[in-house]
């Protein structure tokens, strides 16, 4: 009889097993996902991306306590990472309520420890002469919170930057600064520059002309019908970027000097010494991108990072950052960026199909890194969006789902320094984005992506640990890199404490 009683216990012990392991193959095979995207993301390929993780990301410590007592326990905490883990913070006080500002406000410093600055040229200086540094009304979260259409403000996702400079500096944020040079018209490049710059004549010059026109001219006949707007432009583009950099020099930690300009030196249209250039978004300045890095170098202390930031991933952005650093510019970080904005490509994804993007398998990722590692910089994804598709229950899981993946393939990457998600609020995108691509529903409810990113950023990847002093009161440990506390208790029982940084093998104290 007792027999089988323990034979009973045994199985019902057996039974809450096979339970636990099931549910943890569930959590980790999510059935949001097909089985062709887990032939992908398999255990083998989870391993590997362990080992990298492990190779680049962690390193070696070795501690000596003085007066440490052999047996002693001593606590290792991470209270940062050296990593960036950051997000854009362009809906400060935009988000109609004290309670939604606030816990927006708490993700800067608990989940990010970066924040990405708007200084987008167009509503940062509505009119010429006049950049909005400072506050007005119209920056307040009352006056957000009584807008009845917030997304047709002018200045949506678009707030002024010493409040958000002021707020980031009280936590301890890190600052980046995006773009100060961008050729976008819709985005960035203000009107004004040729509505009140350009001469009545030379406007009728173009207008004349007309595109078809212009793009049979060489740039150097454009710009001998256009003198005076040529000289502006380049005037105007060099005052924009000397007057952020003299401004700010090392109180914002960096900056997207130029974005997406790799189009443009793909197609030949960036030469040395043209006056004009023929850019894909319009008429800019001869070289700008050159031009714009030798501004700000010039003015920036060292030890701000000086950005390029691109969403061409190849082999022809990396020619453009060989040819800037051996033209003699500054170029501290490559950006990148990867922006899932349609959300039948995360279906796709998530049925295990290829999207035409290079994000399928982790291997894809690895050699496409690998390409722009050929510059021989650190690498900032600098902008990602990962969308939920419908927003439904089965939406919101793909997106946890590839949100843990791709973070976790990213953070292998071993120049990788950064990643920084794009709009952390489902609708509080700019016109065209997805409205449902956010951590946080609209209301700041956290969503699965959230819960998967948090438990990346501040579980798996924080190092805890409690450990025993040899006898020449000595412990080490592998942990991720970052900054520690260390506490134990001397001979005498005094309770002591200590910081230091993880950057290397060897670090400790």
């Amino acid at each position: 009889m007792k027999e089988k009683h323990r034979m009973k216990k045994h199985a019902v012990v057996m039974g809450w097993g096979v339970l636990a392991a099931t549910l943890t193959l569930a959590q980790d095979q999510n059935p949001a996902m097909s089985d062709a995207y887990w032939k992908i993301w398999n255990p083998e390929a989870q391993r590997e991306i362990d080992r990298r993780i492990d190779q680049h990301r962690k390193a070696d410590a070795t501690l000596t306590l003085p007066g440490v007592p052999a047996g002693a326990e001593v606590k290792v905490e991470q209270i940062s990472h050296a990593f960036i883990f950051g997000a854009h913070i362009f809906n400060f006080d935009q988000l109609g309520s004290d309670e939604c500002n606030r816990k927006y406000k708490e993700l800067y410093g608990t989940l990010f420890n970066s924040a990405t600055l708007a200084f987008y040229w167009k509503k940062f200086e509505l009119e010429p002469g006049k950049p909005r540094f400072q506050a007005e009304e119209r920056d307040s979260a009352a006056y957000w919170s009584a807008s009845k259409d917030p997304k047709n403000e002018t200045h949506w996702r678009r707030p002024a930057a010493e409040p958000v400079i002021a707020f980031c500096e009280s936590k301890g944020i890190r600052m980046h600064g995006h773009p100060i040079i961008w050729g976008n018209r819709r985005w960035h490049h203000p009107e004004w520059l040729f509505e009140k710059f350009c001469p009545a004549d030379e406007k009728e010059k173009i207008q004349k002309l007309g595109k078809e026109g212009l793009a049979k001219l060489t740039p150097a006949q454009i710009a001998e019908q256009i003198p005076v707007y040529t000289r502006e432009m380049k005037r105007l583009f060099e005052k924009r970027a000397a007057e952020l950099a003299q401004r700010y020099q090392g109180r914002i930690h960096s900056w997207d000097v130029v974005n997406e300009s790799a189009t443009d030196f793909s197609r030949g249209l960036m030469v040395p010494g043209d006056a004009i250039c023929k850019s894909h978004y319009g008429l800019m300045p001869g070289d700008y991108t050159w031009q714009a890095f030798q501004t700000v170098g010039a003015i920036f202390p060292k030890n701000v990072m000086l950005n390029i930031n691109d969403y061409l991933n190849n082999e022809a952005y990396t020619r453009q950052v060989n040819d800037l650093r051996a033209r003699g510019c500054r170029i501290d970080i490559m950006g990148t960026q990867m922006h899932l904005f349609n959300p039948e490509a995360c279906l796709k994804l998530a049925d295990g199909q290829p999207i035409g993007m290079p994000i399928n398998t982790p291997q894809q990722i690895w050699d496409t890194m690998g390409t722009l590692a050929k510059a021989g910089l650190p690498l900032h994804l600098s902008e990602i969006t990962i969308t939920s598709p419908n927003n439904d229950a089965r939406g919101m899981q793909i997106q946890a789902v590839l949100t843990r993946n791709l973070y976790r393939t990213w953070f292998s990457v071993e120049p990788m320094m950064g990643i920084t998600w794009w709009n952390v609020v489902d609708d509080c995108g700019a016109p065209g984005e997805p409205s449902v691509s956010g951590l946080f529903t609209r209301n700041m409810e956290p969503k699965p992506a959230f819960h998967a990113l948090n438990k990346l950023i501040n579980d798996e990847w924080k190092t805890r640990l409690t450990l025993k002093a040899d006898a020449n009161g000595k412990v080490a440990f592998r942990g991720f890199k970052g900054t520690y506390r260390v506490s134990w208790k001397d001979a005498a029982g005094a309770a002591k404490q200590a910081e230091f940084k993880l950057t290397k093998d060897g670090d400790g104290l």
